[in-house]
């Protein structure tokens, strides 16, 4: 095994990690090395991402035993080391965010990485703190790396200037705080229980609790599970997210989309990882099959009650997350695969949505912007970023309009769910897919549930989208063509050219997705990979059988 492969776990981490730390050392005034290095960071994540995938699915020599790279950080083995874990679920999620993110970067270098100072060092630590997230193998770890882009988020969040965005800033930071200290709660109770933090060795340790530590280690599992549900906008917890999502810059925004699926990510391996010990209904069907129906619903009514086409983007955000709760928290793995491709779909779309509304603004005048925000409420926002857009270099060109309505109906499709795009066969193999778990039976009042609310909430999607489309293109009497920087324009056209290839290749997809979804209902695969380099006596012939790790929890 050559040592690029055999170091390739950790590369995630480490690039964007010593990236900031040398663009620290810059002067303010060398913001062109700062791109430079951006550059080729994201760019060096981008081809990580994609050997990380192919080395998981075996393709290519070396590969990993079972599809699984384990990391060992100082040589320390498992489970008292810091281990990172690459599998085909942690490989898809590092190549999303390295594609959400590259095309974020590239659009804040128009203009808002002058905005404020330490922008590159704040965006590559939030990239850090994401692959790092979906690369850890312990839960402490899993918490620092939820810390480290969380504080890079704070950054992010206050980038630029004015009264709402502070506010939204400090409220978004103080409900986060609280998350992470019932994390940090759970992830003490877990240890004090089992002792161990190891996600594998946890797998084992749990199935020889005793009934009384079983109930404590039930309890310490919904707080986390409450942690995760905050960190994810599960409703009645996700009060604070439109704010923060409407206020931020629009490439942070964007950003942000992927945001809310970490804690989506973390419920779902958890979870999948305690199958064999019966999962707590915190990362089953008890709790997630009900939270996501009434976060699909709270965000359905947000998005009709909306007129500010950011709001609509960031209430479709919820509905997201409540179509992957609700998914997921179906019992068996029918509905895994076809819910990350929706997951998938969802965040490059969202991604190209909150890019595109910026440059959509610009052709609005200023009393007309006024006007569909004060219609929320008679709620009043500065025009704060005025002065940022009148510094914008570009060049107004005749098809301007015509690819900014063009972008805004590709976005809208996707998030709506109609054909020729992703979002229709998300939401279509989804729907099928439900409908599949009752080929021994008529379908339990649960699917039909699903099957209603995400159609439903579909049709109000696209009420919303057409009513914001109709007063951001049509009724203006006055439409100013925008000045656009080609790398305004290019990240859109890659996010939804990208959700164009998941169309067009959506069969190999969905057959990649749903191989993903059957490993992760087999975690001995996961748990045999990494405890192999303990020293524990804990072999895989304790491990429980497989034929007990491939029913439903």
């Amino acid at each position: 095994m050559n040592l690029w492969f055999e170091h390739l776990p950790a590369l995630p981490v480490l690039i964007p990690l010593l990236t900031a730390a040398l663009m620290l050392l810059t002067r303010d005034n060398q913001r062109p090395v700062r791109v430079a290095l951006g550059a080729v960071s994201l760019g060096l994540q981008v081809l990580v991402a994609l050997a990380l995938v192919r080395a998981t699915q075996g393709i290519g020599r070396p590969a990993w035993p079972d599809g699984v790279g384990v990391y060992l950080l100082g040589n320390w083995p498992a489970p008292f080391g810091i281990v990172l874990v690459a599998d085909r679920l942690s490989a898809l999620m590092l190549g999303l965010a390295a594609v959400l993110g590259t095309c974020a970067w590239v659009y804040a270098t128009a203009r808002w990485d002058r905005a404020g100072r330490h922008f590159h060092p704040l965006f590559l630590l939030q990239i850090m703190g994401l692959n790092g997230a979906f690369l850890a193998g312990d839960l402490f770890n899993l918490f620092v790396f939820f810390e480290i882009l969380l504080t890079a988020s704070y950054g992010l969040m206050l980038h630029g200037s004015g009264k709402q965005r502070i506010g939204a800033a400090l409220h978004y930071i103080a409900v986060n705080l609280i998350a992470s200290f019932l994390l940090l709660i759970a992830i003490a109770m877990i240890y004090g229980l089992t002792g161990t933090l190891n996600l594998a060795d946890l797998a084992v340790q749990v199935q020889r609790l005793n009934q009384a530590d079983r109930q404590l280690f039930d309890s310490a599992a919904a707080i986390l599970g409450v942690a995760f549900l905050i960190k994810a906008a599960a409703w009645p917890l996700n009060f604070w997210l439109p704010n923060a999502y409407v206020e931020a810059c629009a490439p942070v925004a964007a950003l942000f989309a992927i945001m809310t699926k970490v804690g989506i990510y973390a419920l779902l391996r958890i979870g999948s990882l305690l199958l064999p010990a019966d999962a707590p209904a915190a990362f089953g069907g008890a709790w997630m099959f009900p939270a996501g129906i009434a976060t699909l619903l709270f965000g359905t009514l947000g998005m009709l009650a909306s007129t500010q086409a950011r709001r609509i983007a960031a209430y479709a955000v919820i509905t997201s997350s409540g179509t992957l709760f609700a998914a997921l928290g179906m019992p068996g793995a029918t509905l895994t695969g076809p819910a990350l491709y929706y997951l998938l779909s969802s965040v490059l779309g969202l991604g190209a949505l909150f890019l595109l509304l910026e440059l959509t603004e610009r052709s609005q005048s200023f009393g007309a912007d006024m006007l569909a925000i004060t219609q929320e409420a008679f709620e009043t926002d500065e025009p704060e970023e005025a002065s940022l857009s009148e510094q914008v270099v570009g060049v107004p060109f005749p098809a301007t309009m015509a690819f900014l309505g063009l972008s805004f109906f590709a976005c809208a499709l996707i998030v709506v769910g109609l054909p020729p795009l992703s979002g229709f066969v998300a939401k279509f193999s989804l729907l099928s897919a439900a409908l599949r778990t009752a080929e021994f039976g008529a379908p339990d009042v649960n699917v039909w549930l699903l099957v209603a609310v995400v159609l439903g909430s579909g049709m109000a999607c696209l009420f919303a989208f057409a009513r914001s489309g109709i007063r951001l293109f049509w009724i203006p009497e006055e439409l100013h063509i925008p000045a656009l920087r080609l790398n305004e324009a290019v990240p859109i056209l890659v996010l939804i050219t990208a959700t164009m290839v998941l169309t067009v290749r959506a069969g190999s997809v969905l057959e990649y997705l749903e191989d993903t979804a059957w490993y992760l209902n087999e975690p001995i695969r996961y748990t045999h990979a990494v405890l192999d380099t303990g020293l524990r006596d804990t072999k895989p012939a304790s491990l429980p059988s497989s034929s007990r790790l491939g029913g439903s929890p």
